[in-house]
C-alpha cells in the first residue's frame, strides 16, 4: 500500500481504467475542493442473507433454534477511505453474529486476485454486529459449528460473496469527499448483565465512570463532494440479543433494524421531506408507500376494484422478478450511490439490550444477583427487553433508540477528520504469549496466556440466553459429574489447569484437535487510522471495563509520543468481533468471578494484558511509521470441514396444486385498518433452493390506478415477515406464511401479498415460482 492508489489501475478492466483516468482529471481540476476533503471515500452494501430453513442459528448454541423464515434481510456494508496518492483502509460491517477467520481468508484471496496488493489482511477489517438470529455454519473451528451440524457451505458462500461485492461497490464508488465524526450518549439501550463481575474491578477505577456500561456512540458521516452525504457508520456497545433463543426468523436484531431505519430515513429525507416530517411518533421512518399517489375513490369503489383481483394460481417465474420487485431497488437513482448506514459493534461483552433487567419466569422476581439463577436454576432466569413480552417490539425499540441518536449525531457532525490514512496488523499465537507486566508490589514480572479453554460457567449461558442442566454463572469450582463427561473428550493437564486458574475447565478446546482444531490459537489484531480516528480491530467480545482499559492504553501511546500526530482529541474506538472470533475478553478481576464472560475468556486471566501489550506495540509502530512483523499465519481449514446437514432432496405440493397457490387467503371483500395483521399462506418450497440474494421472498404491492401494481413492502421491511414451515421434518411439502402488520403510516388503497420462491425437482432442477393473494383494501 505504500505505492500510489492509482498505480494499480493498469491491473483493472478497461472500464475501470477510464474511471480512474476521469478521477485523476477531477483531482487536478478541483484542488480547492480536495484541500477541504482530503480523502477518497466509497461505500457499498450487499445482501448476505443465508439459508432461511433447516440451518441452526449462530449465537445462542441452542440446537433447537433452526432458521425458518425471514424477519428482515442481512447485509454487508463497507466503507473505503483512501489518501488520493497513498494508503487506504477498508471496513466491512456484517449483519452476522461475528467475523470468521475462514471467511476473512477467502475474502482476502479474492481481493488479491482482483486488486493485487491494494486490499490485504493488513488494511481490511471485517466486523460482525453480533446478531444471534443469523444462520450458522460459516466458521471453521469445531466449537462454533457443532450446533449447525458442521460446516454449512451455503452460509459460508453467501457471506464471502456479499463481502466481496460490497467492497467492489465501495471501490467503484471511490470519489473525493470528507468525513466528519461526532459522539453522543444513549442512556437506555444497554445494561450490564454481569454486574457482580464488574463490581470486582477496583473501586478507584470504577469511580472514574458514571455507568457500568459504555453509553457513548461514535459516528462517522461520509460526504461526497458532488453528491453530499452518502453514508454513516457508528459504533455502540449493546448485544444483538433482543431476539430470543427461541426465535427462528433471520434478523439483524436491533443493530440491523437501526441500519434499515436510518437508510430508509435518509431515502425519504431526500425524496420527500425533512427529517422532522419523515419520522412518526414511534421513530420509524415512513415507508415508500407514502410517495405512491392515493387512489381518490370512496371505500365502496375500492372494494369493487379489489374484488376484481382474485388470487390466481401459482405461476412459473424467474429469479430476476424477485430482484426487480424489491422496494429499495425501485427507489434507487441509478446515477447516484445508495446511502449506506451501518451500526457496528464494539466492547459489548457484558452489555445486554434487555434493559428492564433479569427476572425469574416462574415467580416474576429478580434473579439471584451473583449467579443469575432462580431457585438454583439458570434456565429460569431471563432478561427482559423494553417491549417485553414481545421480542420483535424490543428489537424495534432498541434499534430505534440507536437510530434516533445516530440521526442526531449525523445532523450535527462538524468535526472533520484530517490527517493520514494508515494501518498496522499482526498475527499472534495467544496460546502462549508472554506478557511483561507490573505486579502489585511494583516489580516487573512475565506471565503467559494459555491454550484456549472454556469454564463451567460457559455452559450456564447468560440472562440473554440461559444454558441448561445444573450449570450456573459464577462457578469457580465445577462438579465431579461434568468433569467425568469432560474427560471423555479431553482431560486437561496440570499445567493447563494452573494456567487457567481459577477457571474450572469444562472444555479444553485449545488442545482438542480431532477431527480438526476446536478453537483458534493464532489471532489477528489490527489498527486502522483515518485522521484523528483510530479503530482497534479485536477478534472477540471485550467487556465494558476491558474495552476501557484497552482504549485508554492505546490513547496514552498515541498522545504521549514525540511524533506530534495526535492530540487529546484522538478518537479511539474498538471494533468487536472482527476478522475472526475467539469469544470473550474480561479484566483480570472479572475473570476471578467466573461469570459467563470470564468462563468464556479463552486464553486465561492475562488475556486482556496480552491484548494491551500488543496493541501498544502496534500504536507505537503506527506513530513511528515502522513496519511490524506479520507473525504466524492462521490455518485454512476449509478442506477439513465436515457437514452433516442433509441436502434438499425435492419439493412437492398436494395433487392438483401449484407452487405459489394460496392455501389460506384474505377474506373476500375484506378491509383492514392500519395496525391490523394481514396473513396469507402459500404452498411453497425450501428457501435453501435459492436464497433470493438481493431479491425478496415476500412482497406487498399497492394498486396504482386500475391495473398497475407498485412494490410497497418487502423482505427488508420490519413490518413484513416470511415464516416457512413443513408439516413434518422429512416432508417434501412446505408452506410460506406471510404476515404483514399494516403500519400506521401506510396509505389507504388496494393491496395484495405476493410470495416468490424456488422449488427443487427430484432430478435436482430448480424452478422459480410466484404466487399472489386476492386484493384487499386498507382504510
Amino acid at each position: 500500500m505504500e505505492s500510489s492508489l492509482f498505480i494499480l489501475r493498469i491491473q483493472r478492466p478497461l472500464s475501470t481504467l477510464w474511471l480512474w483516468i476521469a478521477l485523476a482529471l477531477l483531482l487536478q481540476s478541483s484542488r480547492g475542493v480536495l484541500s477541504d476533503s482530503n480523502y477518497l471515500i466509497g461505500l457499498g452494501s450487499y445482501d448476505i442473507t443465508g439459508p432461511a430453513a433447516d440451518v441452526n442459528m449462530m449465537g445462542y448454541a441452542n440446537t433447537e433454534q433452526i432458521a425458518s423464515g425471514v424477519h428482515f434481510r442481512l447485509r454487508a456494508r463497507t466503507f473505503i477511505v483512501a489518501e488520493p496518492q497513498g494508503n487506504c483502509v477498508v471496513f466491512v460491517n456484517l449483519d452476522a453474529c461475528m467475523a470468521s477467520q475462514l471467511v476473512t481468508i477467502k475474502v482476502i484471496e479474492r481481493l488479491k486476485a482482483r486488486y493485487g496488493d491494494l486490499y490485504t489482511e493488513k488494511n481490511v477489517a471485517i466486523s460482525g454486529i453480533h446478531t444471534h438470529a443469523g444462520p450458522g455454519g460459516y466458521l471453521q473451528y469445531v466449537t462454533y459449528i457443532v450446533t449447525s451440524l458442521g460446516f454449512v457451505r451455503q452460509s459460508f458462500d453467501v457471506i464471502v460473496d456479499g463481502i466481496e461485492k460490497s467492497i467492489i461497490q465501495a471501490h467503484e464508488n471511490l470519489r473525493p469527499g470528507s468525513i466528519f465524526v461526532n459522539k453522543g450518549e444513549i442512556l437506555d439501550a444497554g445494561v450490564n448483565r454481569s454486574p457482580s463481575a464488574y463490581l470486582n474491578n477496583p473501586a478507584t477505577e470504577r469511580n472514574k465512570y458514571k455507568y457500568d456500561v459504555d453509553k457513548e456512540m461514535t459516528l462517522l458521516k461520509f460526504v461526497d463532494n458532488e453528491w453530499g452525504p452518502v453514508g454513516s457508520f457508528n459504533w455502540f456497545a449493546t448485544h444483538g440479543t433482543s431476539m430470543s433463543r427461541s426465535n427462528s426468523l433471520i434478523s439483524g436484531d436491533n443493530k440491523g433494524a437501526a441500519a434499515r431505519f436510518m437508510e430508509d430515513w435518509f431515502g425519504k429525507n431526500i425524496v420527500e421531506r425533512s427529517y422532522s416530517d419523515d419520522v412518526e411518533a414511534d421513530g420509524i421512518p415512513r415507508r415508500v408507500s407514502n410517495i405512491i399517489p392515493d387512489i381518490q375513490e370512496n371505500h365502496h369503489e375500492l372494494l369493487e376494484l379489489a374484488a376484481s383481483f382474485q388470487s390466481p394460481s401459482g405461476q412459473p417465474a424467474t429469479k430476476i422478478l424477485s430482484v426487480a420487485r424489491r422496494v429499495r431497488s425501485a427507489l434507487r437513482q441509478a446515477e447516484k450511490p445508495a446511502f449506506v448506514s451501518a451500526f457496528c459493534q464494539t466492547n459489548c461483552g457484558d452489555v445486554s439490550p434487555n434493559v428492564l433487567g433479569a427476572f425469574c419466569i416462574d415467580t416474576g422476581l429478580p434473579c439471584d444477583f451473583n449467579h443469575s439463577t432462580c431457585g438454583g436454576k439458570n434456565e429460569l432466569c431471563y432478561g427482559r427487553g423494553p417491549g417485553y413480552p414481545d421480542e420483535f417490539e424490543s428489537t424495534r425499540i432498541i434499534g430505534e433508540r440507536q437510530f434516533k441518536k445516530a440521526v442526531d449525531l449525523f445532523n450535527k457532525a462538524s468535526e472533520q477528520l484530517k490527517g493520514k490514512v494508515d494501518y498496522r496488523q499482526i498475527y499472534l499465537d495467544f496460546s502462549n504469549n508472554e506478557v511483561t507486566m507490573t505486579n502489585r508490589s511494583g516489580a516487573s514480572e512475565v506471565v503467559k496466556t494459555c491454550p484456549a479453554a472454556m469454564g463451567f460457567a460457559f455452559a450456564a449461558g447468560t440472562t440473554d440466553g440461559p444454558g441448561a442442566f445444573d450449570f450456573k454463572q459464577g462457578d469457580d469450582k465445577g462438579n465431579p459429574f461434568w468433569r467425568l463427561v469432560r474427560n471423555l473428550l479431553k482431560t486437561p493437564g496440570q499445567e493447563q489447569v494452573d494456567c487457567q486458574h481459577p477457571k474450572p475447565i469444562l472444555l479444553d478446546t485449545g488442545e482438542m484437535k480431532q477431527p480438526y482444531d476446536w478453537a483458534p490459537s493464532i489471532l489477528p489484531i489490527q489498527i486502522l487510522r483515518v485522521g484523528q480516528l483510530v479503530i482497534l480491530s479485536v477478534p472477540g467480545e471485550f467487556t465494558t471495563m476491558a474495552g476501557r482499559r484497552l482504549r485508554d492504553a492505546v490513547k496514552s501511546v498515541l498522545t504521549s509520543g514525540s511524533h506530534g500526530q495526535f492530540d487529546d482529541n484522538v478518537h479511539v474506538v474498538i471494533a468487536g468481533l472482527t476478522n475472526t472470533y475467539s469469544q470473550y475478553i474480561t479484566t483480570f478481576e472479572e475473570y476471578q468471578v467466573q461469570r459467563y464472560e470470564g468462563a468464556s475468556t479463552l486464553y486465561g486471566p492475562y488475556t486482556l494484558n496480552s491484548y494491551i501489550q500488543e496493541f501498544k506495540k502496534l500504536a507505537s509502530a503506527l506513530l513511528s511509521g515502522q513496519p511490524v512483523e506479520s507473525g504466524p499465519q492462521p490455518p485454512d481449514l476449509l478442506s477439513k470441514q465436515i457437514s452433516l446437514l442433509t441436502p434438499v432432496v425435492m419439493d412437492a405440493t398436494p395433487a392438483g396444486m401449484n407452487f405459489g397457490d394460496v392455501v389460506s387467503d384474505v377474506p373476500k371483500n375484506s378491509t383492514f385498518k392500519r395496525g391490523s395483521l394481514v396473513k396469507v399462506v402459500f404452498w411453497s418450497a425450501c428457501p435453501r433452493n435459492d436464497l433470493m440474494t438481493e431479491g425478496t421472498f415476500t412482497l406487498v404491492e399497492k394498486l396504482q390506478g386500475t391495473d398497475t401494481w407498485v412494490p410497497a413492502y418487502d423482505d427488508d421491511d420490519f413490518c413484513l415477515r416470511f415464516i416457512w414451515s413443513r408439516p413434518s421434518k422429512l416432508s417434501p411439502r412446505s408452506q410460506a406464511t406471510i404476515e404483514w402488520r399494516i403500519p400506521d403510516y401506510a396509505t389507504p388503497g388496494v393491496y395484495r401479498v405476493r410470495h416468490f420462491g424456488a422449488a427443487k425437482g427430484l432430478m435436482g432442477s430448480v424452478r422459480h415460482f410466484a404466487g399472489s393473494s386476492s386484493a384487499f383494501v386498507v382504510s
